[in-house]
């Protein structure tokens, strides 16, 4: 068998038909993997973003509901605190109720006592009694004083645990209210019973 020569060789491989080069599936595989998982990513990262943002939103809710319940509370006690301070004051005098209450009083006291009653008579119906009325309606407004402020002063003890403290200028005015109060309940009861002022002596 004789030695192929180097012109017959090249002949041989020019004439063989080139073998299709086999497709690389393997890196285009990889490829698919790679983009498949970027995209999963990249879905479960704006997922997590938009659960975040979700609790972000919730969280600043529950805080501005807190914030807003806590100063519509605020403003109810200061409120509160304020009608007691003033109450306290009306409750010194008995106010313009008192003096209209003791008016009438004074009229009905002359309609129905008689030209013959006695001198002492005539001066309770005509003065005690309008004297004493006054004094009622003026422990009235002491004692709502005193029962207002009194509330407005516990509040916080009844209130949620993550309430806002109570400012301290509700709690200064809640105490004027029922100082007031006391010193006007204190006023109307010596006034009604005649330890101060008196009517005078008939005898």
């Amino acid at each position: 068998m004789g030695t192929k020569t180097e012109d017959e060789t090249a002949a041989e491989t020019a004439a063989k038909p080139a073998e299709p080069e086999a497709a690389d599936t393997t890196d285009a595989t990889e490829t698919d993997a790679v983009k498949v998982e970027k995209t999963a990513d990249g879905e479960a990262a704006a997922k997590d973003a938009v659960e975040v943002d979700d609790a972000d939103d919730a969280d600043e809710l529950v805080v501005v509901e807190e914030v807003a319940g806590a100063k519509s509370s605020g403003v109810f006690q200061g409120a509160a605190a304020v009608v007691s301070a003033a109450l306290g004051v009306i409750g010194l005098s008995g106010g313009w109720l008192g003096t209209v209450a003791a008016a009438r009083s004074n009229i009905v006291g002359q309609l129905e006592t008689k030209q013959s009653a006695s001198v002492a008579d005539q001066i309770q119906a005509l003065y005690g009694d309008s004297w004493q009325i006054t004094a009622l309606i003026a422990g009235a407004f002491a004692l709502a004083a005193l029962v207002v402020g009194f509330i407005v002063l516990v509040r916080p003890a009844f209130g949620a645990p993550s309430q806002q403290p109570q400012a301290p200028w509700i709690k200064s005015v809640a105490w004027a209210g029922v100082a007031l109060g006391v010193i006007g309940l204190l006023l109307a009861i010596a006034k009604y019973s005649d330890l101060i002022f008196g009517l005078p002596s008939t005898s």
